[in-house]
């Protein structure tokens, strides 16, 4: 029987990137409940199902998405096969995408970005604002930039 797609190896190490990234640039654990002795695949398993969205784009120079969480297909509407892949700059409408581009280049810039917000666009058209995200580069311990990543916990549509 085949893994879902969230427990395989690729997606192990995005989880492992997203979690010590995280706390290497905020100083604290993307979730506060994950135990630091869990598994890559507990992890994943927590971080997958944390009812906070958790997205990561890989550092292309059209970035395309690594990694969603449950909350966060749930919220674009997509399945993991139609999400992971997808160019990042389309979570967003076209009118919303150089402001986004904008807070990523700052995130990039400082490693880091607290409180930010934007609006978004779902898989049908429908927009929807997220507030308070923070925005992280991806690093695998002191290496070059992978990627970026984003969490969030609170949106409303619109």
């Amino acid at each position: 029987m085949r893994e879902p797609p969230w427990l395989e190896e690729p997606a192990l190490e995005v989880v492992a990137m997203l979690l010590s990234s995280h706390q290497g640039a905020f100083g604290t654990p993307l979730l506060a409940g994950l135990v630091g002795g869990a598994t890559p695949r507990q992890a994943a398993q927590e971080v997958f199902a944390a009812d906070r969205a958790v997205l990561a784009h890989d550092g292309s120079a059209d970035p395309l998405l690594i990694y969603a969480n449950a909350t966060a297909l749930r919220l674009w509407r997509r399945r993991w096969e139609e999400m992971v892949g997808l160019p990042s700059r389309l979570t967003a409408a076209p009118a919303e995408r150089q402001e986004r581009a904008q807070a990523l280049a700052l995130a990039q810039e400082k490693e880091a970005l607290q409180g930010y917000g934007g609006i978004r666009v779902d898989s049908a058209g429908r927009r929807f604002r997220i507030e308070g995200a923070k925005l992280w580069t991806l690093r695998e311990g002191e290496g070059p930039a992978r990627g970026q990543a984003a969490s969030f916990g609170s949106w409303w549509w619109l």
